[in-house]
């Protein structure tokens, strides 16, 4: 019974804070607050400009190589076996998959940044 009322009211404060954040930045809506500041100067151009796919490239390389040493390196000594051959087959495993994917991409030439 306190484990359905702790889950209702989490789940009715969530929601009303939410609502509460989504409708009260929209009442004070004007021309001067939605225009793009730049330290107090007319703007000069679009404040809308796109960002450069090296950008893009850079973030996904990142997220590739970066999360996958931080998830699955781990992932042998976290299953807490007591055989230690079957530990170290596992990282040779999983470096050989990093270096494997990154010697991809080089040679498709994906980090290059000419375009």
């Amino acid at each position: 019974m306190n484990m359905m009322m702790t889950l209702l009211i989490n789940t009715t404060l969530s929601a009303l804070l939410v609502l509460i954040a989504f409708w009260l930045p929209q009442l004070n809506v004007y021309a001067e607050k939605a225009s793009p500041y730049e330290c107090g100067f007319d703007p000069m151009g679009s404040a809308r400009l796109p960002f450069s796919m090296k950008f893009f490239l850079v973030a996904i390389t990142f997220l590739l190589f970066d999360l996958e040493i931080a998830l699955l390196l781990p992932l042998p000594w976290a299953s807490q076996t007591n055989n230690l051959s079957t530990m170290l087959t596992m990282a040779l495993l999983l470096i050989s998959l990093l270096a494997a994917s990154l010697a991809y991409e080089w040679t498709q030439k994906g980090l290059e940044w000419s375009e």
